[in-house]
């Protein structure tokens, strides 16, 4: 690191081909991600908002404050009077062949709202998406998962108790999925502004893409199992464990050690301590699902994989994050199918997304906006072959 206080970075060439790992290349209004005390949103700890209406901290992300009671009534207002899908959208998502992933939906989708509803001003579509997105998603679930028709929107419920009721999951306690699904999607809102499915939608936005072609892109950045999908896997480790016992968690751990696997929902590229996210679902799991037998699982799990983890001293993050836990509790809340956890984890992550590009490509640069992406790649062996 140089002494001048602008240099922020000197890359060397072992820096290069890392996936830009580290590297700073803009700023972020929305929110931090401190290595012990996890991720914030504009200086708001997650777990201070955790409870919150789920409103407030649409609204926090995207005006940068908290809103008063009347700020918070006039918004709810506009996002209802916002929240009607053009009928054409959902007549495309029932054509959609079933052996599309979710998330393949999920990007049809998008692109269907986009071809019948944008406006071309970025703060207008951010908050359109967010409106319309509860409709058009559990339409996803309803339709590829053959649950029936969708369900019609009652946008005044809330964004996501509108959500929870148009889903209809069959044989699901509203009540609990509800509790559940408010948690999960302020949680999940926003994460930095360099994880990949933002950086994604940025970087394509920057190209001045409409909101709708930019979040295209950012849900695809998503729907990779190094990125998105990590809840899902959670899960599937959990019921892999076979018992809640502590003592067969323990051998399982060591055993997947040992065969040099993978221990997931543990550890963090930037967290050292455990994830507040994960804090805050372990929490609400003893209330909505203390006796759901792959919850224990997951529960005990957060004791003995830590100390298991501590044992060796080449890991630097032996705790618990966000997807440690999430995909356990929507399996126990009805939503059994985890193909669609990432789609959930798109539902709330549209709405940091589309709050930092309104500010990449509004109020960034004195209003002029972020420059076009295009980062730099060193030519390297490129001799004419003989």
């Amino acid at each position: 690191m140089s002494d001048d206080k602008d240099v922020l970075f000197e890359i060397t060439r072992a820096h290069l081909n890392t996936g830009l790992r580290g590297f700073p290349v803009g700023t972020c209004r929305t929110s931090r991600v401190d290595p012990m005390k996890g991720v914030s949103y504009v200086g708001y700890s997650v777990k201070e908002l955790a409870d919150r209406d789920p409103e407030e901290v649409v609204f926090l992300l995207h005006q940068k404050h908290l809103p008063s009671a009347a700020e918070l009534a006039a918004f709810k207002a506009d996002l209802v009077a916002r929240s009607a899908v053009n009928p054409v959208v959902l007549d495309l998502i029932k054509g959609l062949p079933k052996e599309g992933h979710p998330m393949e939906w999920l990007g049809a989708a998008l692109n269907f709202l986009g071809m019948t509803g944008k406006t071309g001003d970025y703060r207008e579509d951010a908050l359109n998406l967010i409106a319309r997105s509860p409709e058009v998603i559990a339409a996803i679930f309803r339709v590829r998962s053959g649950w029936g028709e969708p369900i019609a929107s009652e946008p005044q419920r809330g964004l996501v108790e509108n959500f929870v009721h148009m889903l209809g999951v069959p044989g699901a306690d509203n009540d609990r999925l509800t509790s559940l699904m408010r948690t999960f999607y302020v949680l999940h809102m926003d994460h930095g502004g360099g994880n990949l499915s933002t950086f994604s939608g940025k970087a394509v936005a920057s190209g001045l893409a409409d909101t709708y072609a930019s979040m295209v892109a950012a849900m695809a950045g998503l729907s990779g199992p190094r990125h998105g999908r990590a809840n899902a896997d959670c899960l599937e480790f959990v019921r892999s464990v076979g018992s809640s016992d502590p003592a067969v968690i323990e051998r399982f751990i060591r055993d997947k050690l040992a065969s040099g696997g993978l221990i997931f929902g543990f550890g963090h590229a930037v967290l050292r301590a455990e994830d507040p996210r994960a804090t805050v679902q372990y929490a609400l799991g003893e209330t909505i699902a203390a006796d759901d037998d792959l919850f224990r699982t997951a529960a005990n799990m957060r004791e003995v994989a830590v100390r298991v983890l501590k044992e060796n001293p080449k890991v630097s993050n032996p705790y618990p994050n966000v997807d440690a836990v999430s995909g356990t509790l929507l399996n126990a809340c009805g939503l059994t199918d985890s193909d669609y956890y990432t789609v959930l984890f798109g539902f709330s992550r549209i709405v940091g997304i589309t709050a930092q590009i309104v500010d990449e490509r509004v109020h960034l640069r004195d209003g002029k906006g972020v420059a076009i992406y295009r980062c730099k790649f060193i030519a390297e062996n490129q001799d004419r072959p003989a």
